[in-house]
């Protein structure tokens, strides 16, 4: 830019209050830096009074684009040294104590041991240093040092380190096991997987089970992804013939992410979730798989187009049966002298699900609006349990023929 017409502090005003769109485009620092000090020079800055120099300012601004606060900077170097430049700034770095090749005997000695940790590996090197004067400087290095530079990029390069995937903590669920406290309405949840063939997923079977009545509810997935689950799920949970209070699953990302929440907090549904180094905590349905699904179902593979038909067979006939025709074991526990608490299963605790429910004290409180025992034994009792477990048996057999016909399975091979 060529400013050399502009020779007085009116001619800088002028070009503020007629060129307000016009920007000073500096290629550099230092190009800039020599043009705000040939400007300072040329209008004689130091001699002009405040006003004036408040309008040169005002034009070095507004045709290098730099702040106000850096114009008073550069201003205040001018006054100080009658220059306009970069100055040299020296940081401040501390000594090395630890060079290349004390990092590269740090790192040869870890390897070599299999990363222990930092306690064993100082007393390693105290050692060594006693014999091999290499290590003498790296010796004397902090445990808490060695972290240090076990995490530098220098140290990384050097070795040959792999590290299992770290589990992320999820703060969505309670850890805690369920306490029901003898009411129905919460469900202990798990997933099965009827296995893969080659490239070709197999379908999912959703189990949820009430602790208390162990009132059961399958059904069947294409895949666990949110917009599969989810309606699923709000299925299962319309299913119950009582209130649903609890949901307790395993640490599965299925269950443990914000879809799923976002469904039971519409629901009013507490979720919680398996506790570690507690197996027992979702112990039912874990229980219910094998002796429910795997025993009906069986292990074969089953693609997972079939989950319509599945859902036809579990929501027409299979969970009518398990719930209502199906006695299930309910404990009681025998107390020994030596205090030793034991669970035992009598004939006089086996009962359906249904009459478990029943048997509450105070059973109605626990039902949906609308749900009546009287409207419940009318639409599910109207058969005995050997008519609907024949009614059952063959509607399998036809679920099972058709997923033979349509993959040219050999007969019997989805009970192997």
């Amino acid at each position: 830019m060529d400013d050399s017409g502009l020779t007085t502090v009116n001619d800088l005003k002028k070009v503020l209050n007629a060129s307000k769109n016009v920007e000073f485009r500096r290629f550099t620092r230092n190009e800039a830096y020599r043009w705000i000090e040939a400007t300072l020079i040329k209008f004689e800055y130091m001699s002009l009074g405040k006003l004036d120099k408040g309008i040169v300012k005002q034009y070095i601004a507004h045709m290098s684009q730099y702040s106000r606060a850096q114009i008073s900077r550069l201003v205040g170097l001018y006054k100080h040294s009658g220059r306009v430049q970069e100055s040299d700034y020296g940081r401040h770095c501390f000594p090395k104590t630890y060079d290349e090749n004390d990092l590269r005997l740090l790192a040869q000695t870890d390897e070599l041991h299999g990363f222990p940790n930092g306690y064993a590996t100082k007393c390693r090197l105290m050692t060594l240093a006693q014999k091999d004067t290499r290590y003498k400087n790296i010796a004397g290095i902090s445990v808490a040092h060695i972290y240090t530079l076990r995490r530098s990029k220098q140290y990384l390069r050097l070795t040959k380190r792999f590290e299992k995937t770290k589990p992320t903590s999820s703060p969505i669920g309670r850890r805690s096991k369920p306490e029901p406290q003898g009411r129905p309405g919460f469900l202990r949840v798990d997933t099965i997987h009827q296995g893969d063939r080659k490239d070709i997923k197999g379908v999912y079977h959703i189990n949820t089970v009430d602790e208390t009545t162990q009132f059961e509810f399958v059904a069947a997935a294409e895949a666990i992804t949110q917009d599969v689950l989810v309606p699923i799920l709000r299925r299962l949970i319309a299913a119950y013939p009582f209130i649903i209070l609890g949901f307790h699953c395993d640490n599965g990302s299925e269950y443990i992410n914000k879809y799923v929440v976002s469904l039971l907090n519409e629901l009013l549904i507490d979720m919680t979730k398996s506790r570690p180094r507690h197996s027992n905590d979702n112990a039912l349905a874990e229980s219910k798989n094998g002796s429910i699904i795997r025993t009906w179902i069986g292990y074969g593979f089953i693609d997972k187009k079939f989950a319509k038909e599945l859902n036809e067979f579990y929501f027409g006939f299979f969970n009518e049966y398990l719930n209502y025709h199906r006695p299930c074991a309910f404990a009681s526990t025998k107390e020994f002298p030596n205090g030793k608490i034991k669970k035992v299963y009598r004939l006089e605790n086996y009962a359906t699900p249904y009459q478990k429910l029943k048997s509450l004290p105070k059973a109605k409180q626990y039902l949906k609006k609308g749900v009546t025992f009287q409207k419940l034994e009318k639409k599910f009792l109207h058969r005995n349990s050997n008519e609907h477990a024949e009614i059952l048996q063959q509607e399998r057999q036809k679920l099972f023929n058709k997923i033979f016909e349509l993959n040219n399975f050999p007969s019997g091979s989805l009970l192997n």
